[in-house]
C-alpha cells in the first residue's frame, strides 16, 4: 500500500511561543527548496505540523532529501483517511497486512488530539487491533519491541496512519536565526563549522582567501566544491573570493616570521568583517578548536580578536578533531578537504609561529605599515559567486561582480 504523505514534526519550533509561526515559515521554506526536484509535491503547514503530499512522486526519494532539513525533529510516511471507524478499520488492514511478514508481531500507538472522536484511546486499540488480528493470520501482539508500530493519530480534520518514525536533522531552520559570514578555508573544520552554523538557523555565506599564484587555481575549485555541499542544504550559498596575495606578501615583508600568523588572521578577520558589513550580516563563523594549532590557543584567539566588536562564533570550539572527521565524513565534505590542494593558510606557515603573541606587541609591528589601503582594495576586488545546489550532472555557479 503507498503512503499518500509525509507528516513531519517540529523539533525546537514546538518550544516557540509567539513568534513560532516564523519558524514555521522559515521550515516550509526550507522544505521546498529541497523538495524541489519534485515539482508535484505540495507542502501544507500548521502551528503544530506539516505534511508534503507526494501527489505520485516518489516516496523513498522524498524522504532522503528531507533527512537533510534542519528543524525537523522526525517525520512519518502517513496516510490521511476519513474519521469514520470502518475507513479506519479498512485502511489498517491494508497498510499492515502491505508490510507483515509470516511470523511478526505488532502493537498500536493511538493518539486522540481530537477528543471528540467516537473511540477513546483504548477503544482505538480494542477496534483497530481485533480486527487486525482477525484478518491477519499468525499476527501477534508485543507491545514491548513489535515488528510493525501502527500509529493512529485522530485529529479534527482526518485520522492519519504511520508505520515508520524517522529522525529528522533537529536544529532549528536555516535562516531563522539571521545571518553570518563562514570564514571557508580548504582544510576539514570550516566546512563542518558551517554546517553545525546553519542546523543553528544561521544563514551562511562563505569567504575565501585566494593567493595566486601561490595557491593553484585547484583549491580554489576545492572550496567551490565545499561550498556547493554546504548549498545542498539551503539551495544556494554566495562565496565570497577575496585576493590576498599583497597582503600575505606585505605581511611577509614588514611582520616578524613569528607574528606573521596573528597578523594574517587578524587581516583576514579585518576583511571578513568589511564584506559583513555590506552583505548585512550580524556575526562571524570559524571552524577555530581551543589548541588544535598555534593560531588557535587563547592568546592567540586574544590577539586576533582585537580587530573587531563583531560577535566570532566557534562551533567546534571545544571538539575533538575525531569527532570534527566524523561529521566531516556524514556531511560528505571530509574528500574534499583532504584533496592534497594548499590554501593561502597553510603555504605561508612561519617555522616556529608564536603560540601566545601578545596584543600591544603585534600592535606595534603593525603599525610600521599601513595596511588600510591594501584591506579596502582587497575589498573591493572580491568576486561573489551564487553557488547553487548540484542536482545530478547539473551544478553550476553564477558569478556577481
Amino acid at each position: 500500500m503507498k503512503y499518500d504523505r509525509i507528516l513531519i514534526r517540529y523539533g525546537e519550533i514546538s518550544t516557540k511561543g509567539r513568534n513560532r509561526n516564523k519558524f514555521v515559515e522559515k521550515l516550509r521554506k526550507s522544505v521546498r527548496i529541497a523538495l524541489a526536484p519534485f515539482p508535484n509535491v505540495k507542502v501544507e503547514a500548521s502551528r503544530d505540523r506539516m505534511y508534503v503530499l507526494l501527489n505520485g512522486e516518489n516516496g523513498k526519494d522524498v524522504i532522503g532529501k528531507l533527512k537533510n532539513v534542519f528543524g525537523i525533529q522526525s517525520f512519518s510516511p502517513a496516510i490521511k483517511v476519513d474519521r469514520d471507524v470502518e475507513v479506519l478499520k479498512q485502511t489498517s488492514l491494508e497498510l499492515v497486512t502491505s508490510l507483515y511478514n509470516e511470523g511478526e508481531t505488532f502493537k498500536i500507538t493511538p493518539k486522540r488530539s481530537d477528543k471528540a472522536f467516537e473511540l477513546n484511546t483504548d477503544g482505538i486499540n480494542h477496534a483497530i487491533g481485533g480486527h487486525l488480528l482477525q484478518n491477519i493470520p499468525g499476527l501477534k501482539v508485543d507491545v514491548k519491541n513489535p515488528d510493525i508500530n501502527l500509529r493512529i493519530e485522530v485529529r479534527k480534520e482526518a485520522i492519519y496512519l504511520s508505520c515508520e518514525i524517522i529522525q529528522g536533522a533537529g536544529g532549528l531552520p536555516v535562516g531563522s536565526s539571521g545571518k553570518a559570514m563562514l570564514m571557508l578555508s580548504g582544510g576539514i573544520d570550516s566546512p563542518v563549522a558551517g554546517y553545525m552554523a546553519m542546523k543553528r538557523g544561521l544563514e551562511i555565506e562563505a569567504v575565501h582567501f585566494f593567493s595566486p599564484p601561490f595557491t593553484s587555481e585547484r583549491s580554489k575549485e576545492k572550496v567551490v566544491d565545499l561550498s556547493r555541499k554546504l548549498a545542498g542544504i539551503y539551495g544556494s550559498i554566495k562565496l565570497h573570493i577575496v585576493p590576498f596575495t599583497n597582503i600575505q606578501q606585505a605581511i611577509r615583508e614588514q611582520i616578524p616570521e613569528n607574528y606573521s600568523m596573528t597578523t594574517t588572521r587578524r587581516m583576514m578577520l579585518r576583511i571578513t568583517d568589511e564584506i559583513r558589513k555590506k552583505q548585512d550580516g550580524l556575526a562571524i563563523v570559524t571552524g577555530e578548536s581551543l589548541g588544535q594549532v598555534a593560531s588557535q590557543t587563547l592568546e592567540s584567539m586574544y590577539a586576533i580578536n582585537e580587530v573587531t566588536n563583531t560577535p566570532i562564533l566557534r562551533p567546534l570550539i571545544t571538539m575533538d578533531k575525531t569527532d570534527i572527521i566524523k561529521i566531516a565524513q556524514e556531511i560528505d565534505t571530509l574528500e574534499i578537504s583532504n584533496r592534497p590542494f594548499e590554501d593561502c593558510c597553510t603555504i605561508f606557515v612561519p617555522s616556529s609561529p608564536k603560540t601566545k603573541p601578545k596584543r600591544e606587541k603585534v600592535n606595534r609591528y603593525e603599525s610600521y605599515f599601513d595596511f588600510e589601503p591594501m584591506i579596502q582594495e582587497a575589498v573591493e576586488k572580491v568576486e561573489t559567486l551564487v553557488i547553487k545546489q548540484v542536482d545530478e550532472q547539473h551544478s553550476e555557479f553564477e558569478s556577481l561582480f
